[in-house]
């Protein structure tokens, strides 16, 4: 069986468990009306059905550096799964060695975002899958060179007709995209906070559901609700003080440069809180690396609150809930390469 797909049999099961009546708990009745637990099973998805062979060739193409120029970058460069679906570092590095314009976003539970990206130009998985292969300050490929890269290897060839069998033309662009879209929407972290959500009222100590009790009437939960805890709207950052510059950069107006609506500079997707705890640094510049800073920082440019020391560790033991179960990922062997296989071009561009 499919281990990621056994994985979810067991989730199931342990939620089956968790159904019997739990007991009276006015703040988890509270935050079921606010929240939702992350389901049992993989979602699916708009036009692109998940088979195991569709998920075993998108985890070999996630991790193939050969699906940029350069032969260096990957997705999980960026994503990497062993450091909470990030890369840790405040903007990426990429093509050339040069620095990317915002931090990298958690891929774990992505799935369940309204839209991919901190300005939401990439409706789902799939769309957010070929912009940083094309763009030139990350992977820096083409799609007729990732595509000629692909079908240079007899292995990745088979892959293909066996994840979209019955297509004419199995290996593109397009079905590269699919194939990531549906291995990354298996990156589902079940966290404490879910145990709880279905029933274990025991799930979170004192000062979890203290911080809970916080997140929810300080108004956090405003912009952070839903199964993602967050990640499911745009709002402008800097809503009762905007931040300075050292954390908001002003050349970057967030949803504008998609919508050139004035209403949206500085609006930027509401951040998905899952696994917090362990994607620092924060924010899209990634300039603060504390998150009981960054959690601070939230409460008094968009809630206009000062939060007390002991009010912000509360609130940070509650994000902490909310680090889940990373599936277990084994490292794919890749297909060789073939003297048609198209040679990497390194090189390293000045800022």
């Amino acid at each position: 069986m499919n281990r990621t797909l056994k994985r979810f049999l067991t989730y199931s099961v342990s939620l089956v468990l968790m159904s019997a009546p739990a007991q009276a708990d006015e703040l988890l009745e509270q935050a079921r009306e606010i929240f939702q637990p992350l389901p049992s099973t993989v979602p699916p998805l708009a036009g692109n059905p998940i088979t195991p062979e569709k998920v075993e060739l998108g985890k070999a193409l996630f991790f193939d550096p050969r699906l940029s120029a350069s032969g260096i970058f990957s997705c999980n460069s960026c994503h990497n799964l062993a450091t909470g679906g990030d890369d840790n570092l405040e903007t990426s590095i990429g093509h050339g060695w040069q620095k990317g314009p915002r931090n990298a976003p958690t891929v774990l539970n992505a799935v369940f975002n309204i839209a991919q990206f901190w300005d939401g130009r990439a409706d789902d998985l799939k769309e957010q899958a070929k912009g940083p292969v094309q763009a030139g300050v990350e992977m820096a490929n083409t799609p007729e060179n990732v595509v000629a890269t692909l079908t240079s290897m007899p292995q990745y060839v088979s892959w293909f007709e066996d994840a979209f069998a019955g297509e004419d033309d199995p290996v593109s662009f397009d079905n590269m995209a699919k194939a990531i879209e549906a291995f990354e929407a298996t990156l589902i972290t079940p966290a404490p906070f879910d145990a709880y959500l279905n029933g274990d009222v025991a799930a979170l100590g004192d000062d979890e559901k203290a911080g809970l009790a916080l997140f929810i009437d300080k108004g956090c939960s405003s912009c952070h609700a839903g199964v993602n805890v967050g990640g499911e709207g745009y709002y402008p950052f800097g809503l009762i003080e905007r931040p300075g510059a050292e954390i908001l950069p002003e050349g970057d107006k967030g949803r504008f440069a998609v919508t050139e609506t004035i209403d949206d500079e500085y609006v930027f997707r509401s951040s998905p809180l899952r696994n917090i705890a362990v994607t620092a640094p924060y924010f899209h510049s990634g300039k603060v690396w504390d998150l009981k800073v960054a959690v601070q920082i939230m409460a008094e440019s968009q809630l206009g609150a000062a939060l007390s020391d002991t009010e912000a560790d509360q609130i940070v033991a509650f994000l902490e809930s909310l680090t889940g179960e990373v599936p277990e990922i084994v490292y794919p062997i890749l297909p060789p390469e073939t003297a048609d296989t198209p040679r990497p071009r390194a090189e390293i561009v000045p800022n």
